[in-house]
C-alpha cells in the first residue's frame, strides 16, 4: 500500500517489484539489472526495457563502474543502488541520484548527478527530496549522508534545499547528514 508522500514528489507506486516515486517533473526508478547490464554497449536493448530515451550524455562516466554490481542485483537489492531520474514531459533519463549499498547500522549514503544540458533546472534538488523522503520512511533507515566536494557549490545547493545539514569538511570533502525526521524544502 503506498505511503502518503511529502511534498515535492505525489505519489510512491509500488506495482509489483517495481517501484517508481512520481515527482512534481520527474519519475524516479532504480534501474533494472536488465537495463544495467545492456549498458553501455547496447542502448537500444536498454531504451527498449526502460521504455525511455536514453540521452547520449547519459550514462556518465562516473556510472559507468557501478553498472555491473547493478546488473548484478536481486530485485529486492535494486532500490539501493542506482535509481533513474527520467523527466515526465519528454519521458527522457535526465541524470541518476540513488545509493552507495543498503542500509548499514541504519546508515545510507546517496549520490546523484544530472547530465549537463539539463542542469541548473532543480532537476538534482527535486530528486534528492524525494528520493530522501523515501528512503528516510524505510524502517532500516535512520540516517541518511551525502559527500560533496568543498568546490563543488551546485551540490552543496542541491544538498542543502534536500534537507541535508553540512557537518563536516575533511580533504577537500563535504560531510553531509539528513536525520530521519527531516523533510526537505524543495
Amino acid at each position: 500500500m503506498p505511503r502518503t508522500p511529502s511534498p515535492p514528489f505525489r505519489a510512491i507506486i509500488r506495482a509489483m517489484d517495481h517501484l517508481r516515486i512520481r515527482g512534481l517533473r520527474l519519475d524516479l526508478t532504480p534501474l533494472p539489472a536488465a537495463v544495467a547490464a545492456a549498458l553501455p554497449g547496447d542502448r537500444g536493448a536498454a531504451e527498449r526495457l526502460l521504455g525511455a530515451t536514453l540521452p547520449d550524455a547519459w550514462p556518465q562516466a562516473d556510472l559507468l563502474d557501478v553498472l555491473p554490481i547493478q546488473a548484478a542485483a536481486e530485485p529486492e537489492g535494486e532500490r539501493f543502488g542506482i535509481w533513474l531520474m527520467i523527466e515526465r514531459e519528454r519521458n527522457t533519463v535526465v541524470g541518476d541520484i540513488g545509493f552507495l549499498g543498503p542500509p548499514n547500522r541504519g546508515r545510507v549514503e546517496i549520490g546523484f548527478s544530472v547530465i549537463p544540458d539539463r542542469r541548473r533546472r532543480g532537476y538534482a534538488t527535486e530528486a534528492a527530496v524525494a528520493l530522501a523522503d523515501w528512503v528516510v520512511g524505510e524502517p532500516d533507515v535512520h540516517e541518511l549522508v551525502a559527500r560533496s566536494e568543498v568546490a563543488n557549490e551546485a551540490s552543496a545547493r542541491t544538498l542543502a534545499g534536500a534537507g541535508f545539514i553540512r557537518e563536516d569538511e575533511h580533504e577537500g570533502l563535504v560531510s553531509w547528514r539528513r536525520a530521519r525526521a527531516c523533510r526537505g524544502r524543495a
